[in-house]
Protein backbone atom coordinates (compact mmCIF):
# COMPACT_ATOMS: atom_id res chain seq x y z
CA UNK A 1 0.00 0.00 0.00
CA UNK A 2 2.72 2.11 0.92
CA UNK A 3 4.52 1.88 -2.80
CA UNK A 4 0.94 2.98 -4.01
CA UNK A 5 1.09 6.07 -2.22
CA UNK A 6 4.71 7.18 -3.09
CA UNK A 7 3.87 6.17 -6.73
CA UNK A 8 0.72 8.40 -6.59
CA UNK A 9 2.69 11.27 -5.32
CA UNK A 10 5.56 10.38 -7.77
CA UNK A 11 2.82 10.41 -10.50
CA UNK A 12 1.53 13.88 -9.20
CA UNK A 13 5.22 15.47 -9.02
CA UNK A 14 5.31 14.16 -12.93
CA UNK A 15 2.22 15.83 -14.01
CA UNK A 16 3.08 18.95 -12.50
CA UNK A 17 6.27 19.17 -14.38
CA UNK A 18 5.50 17.53 -17.63
CA UNK A 19 2.26 20.40 -17.73
CA UNK A 20 4.63 23.38 -16.56
CA UNK A 21 7.19 22.73 -19.49
CA UNK A 22 4.65 21.62 -21.57
CA UNK A 23 5.96 18.01 -22.65
CA UNK A 24 4.04 16.05 -20.56
CA UNK A 25 3.84 13.93 -17.68
CA UNK A 26 5.04 10.75 -19.65
CA UNK A 27 9.28 11.86 -20.02
CA UNK A 28 9.12 11.87 -16.06
CA UNK A 29 6.75 9.25 -15.29
CA UNK A 30 9.15 6.49 -17.49
CA UNK A 31 12.27 7.21 -15.25
CA UNK A 32 10.41 7.24 -12.52
CA UNK A 33 8.67 3.92 -12.94
CA UNK A 34 11.90 2.30 -14.24
CA UNK A 35 14.63 3.39 -12.07
CA UNK A 36 12.67 4.15 -8.97
CA UNK A 37 10.71 1.44 -8.43
CA UNK A 38 12.22 -1.15 -10.62
CA UNK A 39 9.09 -1.50 -12.98
CA UNK A 40 10.04 -3.49 -16.40
CA UNK A 41 10.31 -0.98 -19.29
CA UNK A 42 7.23 -1.90 -21.23
CA UNK A 43 4.78 -1.89 -18.16
CA UNK A 44 6.55 1.47 -17.35
CA UNK A 45 5.16 2.38 -21.19
CA UNK A 46 1.96 1.03 -20.67
CA UNK A 47 1.15 3.19 -17.79
CA UNK A 48 3.01 6.01 -19.28
CA UNK A 49 0.04 5.71 -22.48
CA UNK A 50 -3.12 5.24 -19.72
CA UNK A 51 -1.59 8.74 -18.30
CA UNK A 52 -1.20 10.97 -21.50
CA UNK A 53 -4.62 9.15 -22.81
CA UNK A 54 -6.38 10.89 -19.42
CA UNK A 55 -3.97 14.24 -19.37
CA UNK A 56 -4.48 14.87 -23.01
CA UNK A 57 -8.89 14.19 -22.84
CA UNK A 58 -9.84 17.09 -20.71
CA UNK A 59 -7.45 19.74 -22.14
CA UNK A 60 -8.77 18.58 -25.61
CA UNK A 61 -12.55 19.51 -24.78
CA UNK A 62 -11.48 22.68 -23.62
CA UNK A 63 -9.11 24.33 -26.77
CA UNK A 64 -11.85 22.69 -28.79
CA UNK A 65 -14.84 24.38 -27.25
CA UNK A 66 -12.84 28.09 -27.22
CA UNK A 67 -11.94 27.51 -31.24
CA UNK A 68 -8.23 27.32 -31.52
CA UNK A 69 -8.14 22.77 -32.45
CA UNK A 70 -8.66 22.91 -35.47
CA UNK A 71 -10.40 19.39 -35.78
CA UNK A 72 -9.86 18.90 -39.15
CA UNK A 73 -6.42 18.91 -39.97
CA UNK A 74 -5.84 17.00 -36.87
CA UNK A 75 -8.14 13.92 -38.15
CA UNK A 76 -6.69 14.13 -40.95
CA UNK A 77 -3.00 14.37 -39.17
CA UNK A 78 -4.22 11.89 -37.20
CA UNK A 79 -4.19 8.83 -40.14
CA UNK A 80 -0.90 9.38 -40.05
CA UNK A 81 0.15 9.21 -36.19
CA UNK A 82 -2.44 6.67 -35.53
CA UNK A 83 -0.68 4.22 -38.22
CA UNK A 84 2.60 5.46 -36.49
CA UNK A 85 1.59 4.68 -33.20
CA UNK A 86 0.62 0.90 -34.03
CA UNK A 87 3.79 0.21 -35.58
CA UNK A 88 6.04 1.79 -32.77
CA UNK A 89 4.10 -0.26 -29.81
CA UNK A 90 4.93 -3.70 -32.59
CA UNK A 91 8.18 -2.58 -32.85
CA UNK A 92 8.38 -2.01 -29.46
CA UNK A 93 7.46 -5.58 -28.44
CA UNK A 94 10.40 -6.71 -30.46
CA UNK A 95 12.65 -4.26 -28.90
CA UNK A 96 14.82 -5.33 -25.32
CA UNK A 97 14.45 -2.95 -22.70
CA UNK A 98 18.11 -1.25 -22.72
CA UNK A 99 17.88 -0.50 -26.31
CA UNK A 100 14.36 1.21 -25.41
CA UNK A 101 16.01 3.21 -22.74
CA UNK A 102 18.54 4.49 -25.24
CA UNK A 103 16.24 5.50 -27.76
CA UNK A 104 13.99 6.97 -24.75
CA UNK A 105 16.92 8.88 -23.80
CA UNK A 106 17.64 10.11 -27.43
CA UNK A 107 14.06 11.01 -27.70
CA UNK A 108 13.84 13.18 -24.70
CA UNK A 109 16.68 15.48 -25.30
CA UNK A 110 15.58 16.30 -28.90
CA UNK A 111 12.22 17.02 -27.45
CA UNK A 112 14.00 19.54 -24.86
CA UNK A 113 16.05 21.07 -27.81
CA UNK A 114 12.41 21.71 -29.75
CA UNK A 115 11.13 23.02 -26.83
CA UNK A 116 12.94 25.52 -25.98
CA UNK A 117 13.40 26.71 -29.74
CA UNK A 118 11.53 30.22 -30.48
CA UNK A 119 8.56 29.84 -32.11
CA UNK A 120 7.90 31.54 -34.61
CA UNK A 121 4.02 32.25 -35.14
CA UNK A 122 2.93 31.58 -39.21
CA UNK A 123 -0.47 33.33 -40.58
CA UNK A 124 -0.41 31.75 -44.36
CA UNK A 125 -3.30 32.41 -46.68
CA UNK A 126 -4.82 29.77 -48.83
CA UNK A 127 -3.52 29.54 -52.07
CA UNK A 128 -6.27 28.56 -54.72
CA UNK A 129 -5.57 25.09 -56.61
CA UNK A 130 -3.37 23.98 -53.75
CA UNK A 131 -3.60 20.39 -51.76
CA UNK A 132 -4.36 22.41 -49.16
CA UNK A 133 -7.10 24.01 -50.08
CA UNK A 134 -8.72 20.81 -51.60
CA UNK A 135 -7.83 18.92 -48.59
CA UNK A 136 -9.54 21.89 -46.85
CA UNK A 137 -6.83 22.36 -44.23
CA UNK A 138 -6.86 25.70 -43.96
CA UNK A 139 -9.23 27.82 -40.71
CA UNK A 140 -9.52 30.52 -38.04
CA UNK A 141 -9.06 31.13 -34.71
CA UNK A 142 -9.70 33.95 -32.44
CA UNK A 143 -6.86 36.37 -31.67
CA UNK A 144 -7.51 39.30 -28.92
CA UNK A 145 -11.38 39.41 -30.00
CA UNK A 146 -10.02 38.88 -33.55
CA UNK A 147 -10.94 36.41 -36.43
CA UNK A 148 -7.85 35.49 -38.03
CA UNK A 149 -7.74 33.32 -40.88
CA UNK A 150 -4.68 30.50 -42.03
CA UNK A 151 -3.85 27.50 -43.82
CA UNK A 152 -1.31 24.97 -43.59
CA UNK A 153 1.52 24.24 -46.07
CA UNK A 154 4.01 21.48 -47.34
CA UNK A 155 0.64 18.99 -46.20
CA UNK A 156 3.11 15.85 -47.25
CA UNK A 157 6.24 16.34 -45.35
CA UNK A 158 3.65 17.35 -42.18
CA UNK A 159 1.97 14.24 -42.55
CA UNK A 160 5.41 12.02 -42.68
CA UNK A 161 6.79 13.93 -39.54
CA UNK A 162 3.46 12.84 -38.20
CA UNK A 163 3.89 9.27 -38.73
CA UNK A 164 7.26 9.52 -36.93
CA UNK A 165 5.55 11.35 -33.62
CA UNK A 166 2.84 8.88 -33.55
CA UNK A 167 5.36 5.91 -33.68
CA UNK A 168 7.57 7.37 -30.90
CA UNK A 169 4.17 8.05 -29.02
CA UNK A 170 3.74 4.33 -29.33
CA UNK A 171 7.32 3.12 -29.43
CA UNK A 172 8.28 4.74 -25.89
CA UNK A 173 4.88 5.63 -24.26
CA UNK A 174 5.07 9.40 -24.53
CA UNK A 175 2.80 12.15 -26.14
CA UNK A 176 5.07 13.51 -28.74
CA UNK A 177 3.68 16.51 -28.41
CA UNK A 178 6.63 18.73 -29.21
CA UNK A 179 7.32 16.47 -32.26
CA UNK A 180 4.05 16.90 -33.39
CA UNK A 181 4.23 20.65 -33.06
CA UNK A 182 7.44 20.89 -34.76
CA UNK A 183 5.63 19.07 -37.68
CA UNK A 184 2.40 21.59 -37.94
CA UNK A 185 4.37 24.77 -36.95
CA UNK A 186 7.82 24.89 -38.57
CA UNK A 187 6.60 22.40 -41.22
CA UNK A 188 2.51 23.13 -42.34
CA UNK A 189 3.08 26.66 -41.46
CA UNK A 190 0.40 26.80 -38.74
CA UNK A 191 -0.17 29.55 -36.27
CA UNK A 192 1.27 27.94 -32.68
CA UNK A 193 -1.81 28.52 -31.07
CA UNK A 194 -3.59 26.52 -33.31
CA UNK A 195 -0.54 24.00 -33.66
CA UNK A 196 -0.16 23.16 -29.80
CA UNK A 197 -3.99 23.14 -29.25
CA UNK A 198 -4.70 20.50 -32.34
CA UNK A 199 -1.69 18.63 -30.85
CA UNK A 200 -3.23 18.26 -27.55
CA UNK A 201 -6.65 16.69 -29.30
CA UNK A 202 -4.33 14.29 -31.19
CA UNK A 203 -2.46 13.37 -28.45
CA UNK A 204 -5.06 10.99 -26.88
CA UNK A 205 -6.48 8.94 -29.88
CA UNK A 206 -2.75 8.59 -30.48
CA UNK A 207 -2.17 6.82 -27.33
CA UNK A 208 -5.23 5.13 -27.55
CA UNK A 209 -4.33 3.30 -30.66
CA UNK A 210 -0.98 1.75 -29.37
CA UNK A 211 -2.31 1.38 -25.78
CA UNK A 212 -4.84 -1.20 -27.18
CA UNK A 213 -1.51 -3.50 -28.20
CA UNK A 214 -0.05 -3.34 -24.78
CA UNK A 215 -3.25 -4.10 -23.47
CA UNK A 216 -3.30 -7.15 -25.62
CA UNK A 217 0.43 -8.32 -24.56
CA UNK A 218 -0.51 -7.99 -21.05
CA UNK A 219 1.79 -4.93 -20.87
CA UNK A 220 -1.02 -2.63 -18.78
CA UNK A 221 -1.02 -3.38 -15.15
CA UNK A 222 -4.28 -1.70 -13.21
CA UNK A 223 -2.09 -1.90 -9.98
CA UNK A 224 0.87 0.41 -11.85
CA UNK A 225 -1.42 2.06 -14.21
CA UNK A 226 -4.36 3.59 -11.96
CA UNK A 227 -2.51 5.44 -9.30
CA UNK A 228 -0.19 7.03 -12.31
CA UNK A 229 -3.49 7.98 -14.02
CA UNK A 230 -4.94 9.82 -11.15
CA UNK A 231 -1.86 11.22 -9.92
CA UNK A 232 -0.59 13.02 -13.38
CA UNK A 233 -3.80 13.95 -14.31
CA UNK A 234 -3.79 16.15 -10.14
CA UNK A 235 -0.88 17.41 -11.07
CA UNK A 236 -0.94 18.34 -14.60
CA UNK A 237 -4.44 20.43 -12.81
CA UNK A 238 -1.90 21.87 -10.66
CA UNK A 239 0.83 22.23 -13.12
CA UNK A 240 -2.28 24.54 -15.65
CA UNK A 241 -3.14 27.01 -12.53
CA UNK A 242 0.91 27.27 -11.35
CA UNK A 243 1.11 28.32 -15.14
CA UNK A 244 -0.82 31.45 -14.87
CA UNK A 245 1.10 32.99 -11.69
CA UNK A 246 4.34 31.61 -12.65
CA UNK A 247 7.45 32.86 -14.65
CA UNK A 248 7.52 30.60 -17.53
CA UNK A 249 10.86 30.97 -19.06
CA UNK A 250 12.52 30.47 -15.96
CA UNK A 251 10.61 27.70 -15.25
CA UNK A 252 10.84 25.97 -18.71
CA UNK A 253 15.00 26.52 -18.60
CA UNK A 254 14.90 24.97 -15.28
CA UNK A 255 12.86 21.70 -15.51
CA UNK A 256 14.96 21.56 -19.26
CA UNK A 257 17.92 20.93 -17.05
CA UNK A 258 16.37 18.55 -14.88
CA UNK A 259 14.65 17.09 -17.77
CA UNK A 260 18.37 16.82 -19.66
CA UNK A 261 20.21 15.21 -16.59
CA UNK A 262 17.36 12.24 -16.12
CA UNK A 263 17.87 11.21 -20.16
CA UNK A 264 21.86 11.15 -19.39
CA UNK A 265 20.99 8.64 -16.60
CA UNK A 266 18.41 6.70 -18.52
CA UNK A 267 20.89 6.76 -21.65
CA UNK A 268 23.61 5.65 -18.95
CA UNK A 269 21.34 2.89 -17.20
CA UNK A 270 20.50 1.49 -21.11
CA UNK A 271 24.21 1.34 -22.19
CA UNK A 272 25.07 -0.60 -19.01
CA UNK A 273 22.07 -3.29 -19.42
CA UNK A 274 20.63 -2.06 -16.13
CA UNK A 275 16.73 -2.33 -17.59
CA UNK A 276 14.72 -5.08 -17.21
Amino acid sequence: MSEIIILFLGAISAGLLGSLTGLGGGVIIIPLLTLGFGVPMHYAIGASLISVIGTSSGAAVAFVKEGFTNMRIGMFLEIGTTAGAIIGALVSGMLNPNTLGIIFASILLLTVVLNLKGKPDHQEPVIKGSLEEKLKLFGTFPDKGVLKSYSARNTVPGFLMMMFAGAMSGLLGIGSGALKVLAMDNMMKLPFKVSTTTSNFMIGVTAVASAMIYFQRGEIIPVIAAPVLVGVVVGSFIGSKTLMISKTKKLKTFFAIVITILSIYMMYNGINKSFR
